[in-house]
């Protein structure tokens, strides 16, 4: 088991997450987007504007839900909503209508703020009663904005959608304390320091994404958003920014280490973190050349914890396989099947305790029961424990090495892919009678999808469905037709039997 032994300097108290605006130094600019630069003085004034207008329309634990591109509106919603005590559910850009309209009405929003172009995408009865929606620019200067708030941080501030490996999407539960205590420890461990500048250029629907943000301001220093379409993107903003911080998903680094990086540009960057999936050892290597004066931090991460291990930089020329470490805050097992704790070298699944644990699926108490249990007896903090359902073996220096998944997820692009949703659109299409999906390795993407169906045999009507239902990292890569899928003696498909035939 590990517990971080780095909170020398941390306040382990948290606080509600909107005073994460009187984190930096009065002057300092706190934010770089098409608007102009915020410093953090009038950072805390957009906050409370937003927050007022929001309170204008919405009572305490309502859900706001917002669908949009980096937008200074969305960059600062997280704060402006646990300002005026309400939820903020952040919904990928990328989606689709039907699936925001899953996720509208799985969270029961009371608002959705989004624009224009998006909200003519929309049907009313994608909406759930009494949701209204707010385009972001109703909402700027307020002339009563609200002070910072105080109160309960154990109270709900967020709801992040991630896929599991059956069904539609989940809410995991965030609470003010999660959410701040993740971004503290993060800033600390990076070693972000107040005159460094974060490209921000993860979703901030995802976990990393939304912490590369708030952890950015925790440490007083510089966010800008960016919302790219090529590699060749972020290495012009690097330069052009003035960037020192920068996290991606291992596809990202991918394109990155191909991207031309004149030395000087390369040379800016002293910050660099992976999370969302498996980094090739190939790939550390890689970029360790590239940005040579670059502390490089391999971190696992899980949404229902916010943040769970990182990998010291000091480390990652001897370990580059390695994730690591617990983080502050969190105490990391290793778990056999009987519940104890694993001997070194031993496989198990990782198990997640302490003050960074979120507080379940939103109103999905069936699955929360699978995911969030009391530690095992061999833990050191106790209390509720996220079970990961991922298999990770610890060597004799206590770094832990990661194995495999236990669910059926496929990671596209750092993204959580569910099998079943991929399955349902395909039978949606009107080519397929089944399908089954399966993630199979791929160099640049971490998995593509391989789409196994009985059905019409009309390729054409098929990847025309997904394309215009699905986003980019839920398209598969290549259809296999059968006349036949096998089944277990339950009568179900045998995805196991399936997989082995298809080569998955």
């Amino acid at each position: 088991m590990q517990v971080a032994n780095e909170w020398d300097g941390l306040e382990p108290l948290p606080q509600r997450l909107d005073r994460l605006a009187l984190c930096g130094r009065p002057g300092d600019v706190a934010l770089v987007d098409r608007d102009g630069e915020l410093d953090f003085d009038g950072l805390d004034r957009a906050v409370g504007a937003l927050a007022a207008h929001l309170a204008d329309r919405a009572v305490p634990g309502d859900r706001i839900a917002s669908w949009l591109p980096k937008t200074r509106t969305a960059c600062l919603l997280a704060l402006a909503c646990a300002r005026a005590g309400l939820v903020h559910v952040p919904v990928n850009p990328l989606l689709k209508r039907a699936q925001v309209a899953h996720i509208l009405a799985n969270s029961d929003a009371r608002l959705l703020i989004t624009q224009p172009a998006r909200e003519k995408l929309l049907e009313d009865s994608d909406l759930p009663v009494g949701c209204r929606i707010l385009s972001e620019d109703c909402l700027l200067d307020h002339p009563v904005p609200l002070p910072p708030s105080s109160g309960d941080t154990d109270v709900l501030a967020a709801l992040l959608y991630t896929s599991g490996s059956t069904g539609r999407p989940k809410g995991v539960m965030l609470s003010h304390a999660n959410l701040w205590l993740g971004a503290i420890a993060v800033a600390h461990y990076l070693r972000v320091e107040p005159g460094d500048r974060t490209l921000a250029v993860l979703p901030l629907s995802f976990d990393a994404g939304l912490n590369q943000l708030l952890s950015t301001w925790a440490a007083g220093a510089r966010a800008v958003p960016l919302d790219y379409l090529v590699a060749n993107d972020v290495v012009r903003a690097v330069e052009r920014h003035g960037i020192t911080t920068l996290a991606g998903v291992p596809p990202l680094w991918i394109q990155l280490a191909e991207a031309q990086w004149p030395p000087e540009v390369a040379a800016r960057l002293r910050i660099l973190s992976a999370t969302g999936g498996r980094m090739p050892v190939p790939l550390v290597r890689r970029l360790r050349e590239l940005f040579p004066r670059a502390s490089l931090t391999l971190m696992y991460g899980l949404t229902e914890a916010f943040r769970s291990t990182r990998l010291d930089p000091a480390l990652v020329d001897a370990h580059p396989e390695s994730i690591g470490r617990a983080i502050p805050f969190a105490e990391v097992m290793v778990v056999r099947p009987d519940g104890r704790i694993a001997a070194d070298g031993e496989p198990g699944e990782l198990v997640h305790a302490g003050s960074l644990v979120g507080q379940g699926y939103w109103r999905d108490p069936e699955r929360t029961a699978l995911r969030y249990r009391p530690a095992p007896a061999g833990s050191m903090l106790g209390g509720m424990a996220v079970w990961s359902g991922d298999t990770v073996k610890r060597d004799a220096d206590g770094l832990l090495r990661f194995v495999g998944r236990d669910d059926e997820m496929i990671k596209v692009s750092g993204n959580r892919v569910s099998p079943t949703e991929i399955e349902e659109a395909a039978v949606a299409s009107g080519a397929a009678s089944e399908a089954v999906a399966l993630g199979v390795p791929d160099e640049r993407l971490g998995q593509a999808i391989r789409l196994v169906v009985r059905g019409t045999g009309d390729e054409a009507r098929l990847l025309a469905h997904f394309k215009a239902e699905l986003p980019t990292f839920q398209q598969p890569r290549e259809v296999i037709w059968v006349d036949d899928l096998p089944r277990n003696p339950n009568g179900k498909l045998d995805r196991v039997a399936i997989a082995k035939m298809h080569g998955a």
